[in-house]
């Protein structure tokens, strides 16, 4: 039957920017989702065992890098909340 297996992570000091580009992909994948930052960094920390502090810096990287996206993505999951209601 299915087994579970543990895949290492990328380590955070010995492998930096694997370890970042990591954390980018698994924030795309909870937007993705519709989640917004706060759910993203509960789940990152909880199905992942990522530190916030380390997602909340690359979620802000990323905010600044694509702010036209972001933009229309809280746009677009604040109209979705407000349907919802």
């Amino acid at each position: 039957m299915y087994q579970n297996q543990e895949y290492p992570f990328p380590c955070l000091c010995c492998h930096p920017q694997s370890y970042i580009r990591m954390v980018q992909n698994l924030i795309e994948r909870c937007l993705v989702l519709g989640m917004d930052r706060d759910q993203c960094v509960k789940a990152l920390a909880i199905h992942a065992r990522i530190r916030p502090l380390v997602t909340l810096t690359v979620w802000r990287e990323l905010l600044k890098e694509n702010t036209g996206f972001f933009q229309a993505y809280f746009s677009s999951i604040s109209c979705r909340g407000l349907k919802q209601a």
